[in-house]
């Protein structure tokens, strides 16, 4: 099999606020290359990276909004999420468990700051992800994946290099608790210092990595610090991750979804037409009910 080899690495853009609650760098779409259409299926990333949040008696976040058309997916490093949506969708994610929600035909939802983690503060760093959805099961109905960390796929390395956790798709036979419409591998290395893993995807899938703590040699040459994005060319199939000293990267590689990508605001179709229904809908109470 041949290496697949890095096309880029992205530093992380200026951090601006999602709400009240949320300081993010935005990865994808952005500057670098990394639109929509060369991502697919990943077509939004925002990445909240360490942030220290001071005590607030009223938990910041952002309030009810609608979505149809994809799926957000939000990994939780530090700190805690309260998520509400008006298809019956809801809990607390803390760290290490993921939310994953298919707004698909459509709903309201809301994001906050758990509430004792409000009270006291302290460093929040989170990532969603907007994954899209084919067209055929973009109007499918709403649901919501609760995965809490001990329930996802755990692959232990060799020679105490740490391990890698499956969040969707398989890494060495170990899979992944989400379920996914189209084929996507979501997984976080969990590398102790000097650790090394290595990685298989086709050749055709869009594949990236972000390093969330520590800095990681990648196929033997490059250097990727803390907070730093990859971006892998669409040739090759395996890769190597070296952790230089305690590493997390998180790992995405999934099949593109060749269809026309239309987006606006909080809806990602496939035609102008159906965007303007989509506001339609919401306007018309069509995505239920939601108290802010």
């Amino acid at each position: 099999m041949a290496t697949k080899n890095i096309e880029l690495v992205a530093t992380p853009r200026a951090p601006h606020f999602v709400g009240d609650g949320f300081r993010v760098h935005n990865f994808i779409p952005s500057g670098f290359r990394l639109d929509m259409e060369r991502m697919s299926p990943f077509i939004m990333l925002d990445y909240n990276s360490k942030y220290n949040f001071p005590p607030s008696i009223v938990p910041k976040g952002v309030g009810v909004h609608p979505h149809r058309g994809f799926e957000t997916v939000t990994i939780a490093y530090k700190g805690k999420v309260a998520h509400h949506d008006s298809a019956g969708g809801g809990g607390i994610i803390g760290e290490g468990d993921v939310q994953w929600m298919t707004a698909a035909s459509g709903v309201l939802h809301k994001e906050y700051h758990e509430e004792e983690f409000s009270k006291t503060g302290g460093i929040f760093q989170m990532v969603q992800l907007w994954v899209n959805l084919p067209a055929k099961d973009k109007m499918s109905q709403p649901k919501y994946q609760a995965i809490a960390n001990a329930e996802m796929g755990r692959y232990e390395l060799a020679d105490n290099a740490g391990f890698v956790e499956v969040i969707a798709g398989d890494y060495k036979k170990v899979k992944g608790p989400a379920s996914t419409f189209t084929p996507v591998n979501m997984q976080n290395a969990k590398l102790n210092s000097g650790g090394k893993a290595d990685f298989s995807f086709p050749a055709h899938y869009n594949t990236a990595l972000l390093v969330i703590e520590g800095s990681v040699k990648v196929n033997d040459t490059e250097i990727v610090p803390t907070d730093h994005f990859v971006l892998f060319e669409n040739a090759g199939e395996d890769f190597t991750i070296e952790a230089l000293e305690n590493a997390i990267v998180l790992v995405l590689s999934g099949e593109p979804i060749n269809e026309p990508i239309f987006a606006h605001g909080p809806f990602v179709m496939n035609t102008r037409e159906e965007i303007i229904q989509a506001f339609d809908d919401v306007n018309l109470g069509k995505f239920g009910y939601l108290e802010d």
